[in-house]
């Protein structure tokens, strides 16, 4: 007989991604790896339909992104405290409901644990935000249950939760050598938590920290909000988002807002919202723009566009530089560049609406992978031919702005003639 572990496994089950950590009877933590070496993983299940077998954070992304007939899940978390969780979905021709895909991904986690530590843990605490759901207590309280349901479901005995933040502040307290109050910002992929907390190498002895509790507070706004935006505001225009039809009114945006949200799009794939955004063609003045949309739905990629939207944001972040956002898999001249967000002081005069005579303005490249950028004012525009060099505006960025990434080319997709684009500033 095996015999049981003497210490707590501390799961970080986060939007994005997670993590976990073991800490022995003598309260010596380590970090658990993952996936090789990596000791966090993506929070992904893909469910692949060619053989019925289930795969996990970078492989499963892997799987989706390889063309592997089946279902990719993320953003789990985001699902906690929402009436979406006890729905079910159909995953390789059964209906199994979205609390079930939260089970299967922790009792994964339960597994790849007892790989790492030779016995299955059944002791856990698990982290949570501060707030599941804004301003309502009783969802909140519901997402909490129903994530408790899921870690007992696995096989976990002894279930507790601990705020996000307040774990974050325990570890800094250990490299603290007087008392300090510390204000703790946890940014997380879909909330982002704040604690005032007393913190001390003599405070680490009380068996009751409840007392050294400031204040905490938390708001449901992570970096996939900030992926939702830029997919909204960058690359859903290309599908007809803020596309003005016949009748001079936009097309119904909720197909592209669910389109830009992580575990809102496989609910398009369903029949009925192919049906519903079928209909939406009335609604185009330009119908190759639906043509993209229903081609992205009836393929299931929209995860791939969100994917290439965050790994867009995440290079632009970390290399402080230009990158490419690369949808030339759904038509070879689709593929837009961005920058990071350059001072609004600096920015030259340009004005390229309405649209002047072809002649007059740089067309986007027939390469996807071909950069162009308009003239910085009317005075310098030039013809741009396929022998002429592009125009090179060149726009200083802002010291402040080094983490923040936003496209500086704004689309402005016209229906007559080769599709341009049109220089506009900006948001910070």
């Amino acid at each position: 007989m095996t015999p049981p572990l003497h210490g707590t496994l501390g799961i970080d089950f986060g939007t994005s991604n997670s993590a976990m950590a073991w800490a022995d009877a003598r309260g010596t933590a380590r970090l658990i790896p993952l996936e090789g070496t990596a000791v966090s993983m993506p929070t992904a299940v893909f469910y692949n339909s060619e053989d019925s077998s289930t795969h996990f954070g970078r492989d499963a992304v892997a799987q989706y992104l390889a063309g592997t007939e089946g279902r990719l899940m993320r953003s789990l978390k985001s699902l906690l405290g929402s009436p979406l969780l006890l729905e079910t979905t159909v995953v390789n021709h059964q209906q199994i409901s979205f609390l079930e895909i939260v089970a299967t991904f922790l009792a994964e986690m339960r597994e790849r644990a007892a790989q790492s530590l030779g016995v299955a843990p059944t002791k856990v605490v698990m982290g949570r935000p501060v707030h599941f759901v804004d301003d309502d207590l009783e969802r909140d309280a519901q997402a909490q249950e129903a994530l408790l349901q899921a870690a007992q479901a696995v096989g976990f005995r002894q279930v507790s939760f601990q705020l996000e933040p307040i774990a974050a502040a325990l570890d800094y307290e250990r490299r603290l050598d007087s008392e300090r109050v510390v204000l703790v910002v946890d940014l997380g992929g879909g909330t982002s938590d704040f604690t005032v907390v007393r913190l001390g190498p003599q405070r680490m002895k009380l068996a009751n920290r409840a007392g050294d509790v400031l204040a905490t507070a938390g708001v449901h706004i992570g970096g996939t909000d900030f992926d939702h935006k830029l997919s909204l505001e960058q690359v859903m225009p290309l599908l007809g988002y803020k596309h003005l039809g016949p009748q001079q009114r936009e097309v119904p945006s909720r197909v592209f807002f669910d389109l830009s949200t992580w575990h809102l799009i496989q609910w398009l794939y369903l029949p009925r919202a192919i049906s519903q955004t079928q209909q939406l063609r009335v609604n185009y003045a330009n119908v190759a723009l639906h043509e993209r949309l229903m081609k992205v739905l009836k393929h299931h990629d929209g995860h791939r566009i969100a994917h290439e939207v965050e790994q867009a944001k995440i290079r632009c972040s970390e290399q402080d530089a230009a990158t490419q956002v690369d949808l030339s898999r759904w038509n070879a001249a689709w593929s837009r560049p961005w920058t990071p967000t350059p001072c609004a002081t600096t920015w030259a005069p340009c004005s390229l609406a309405p649209w002047p005579a072809p002649a007059n303005v740089c067309s986007a490249p027939a390469s996807p992978t071909t950069r162009w950028t308009p003239s910085t004012s009317p005075a310098a525009r030039r013809p741009c031919g396929p022998s002429s060099a592009p125009c090179k505006p060149s726009f200083p960025t802002c010291p402040w702005s080094k983490a923040i990434c936003s496209a500086a080319w704004r689309r402005g997709w016209r229906t007559a003639g080769a599709e341009r684009a049109q220089l506009s500033k900006p948001k910070r």
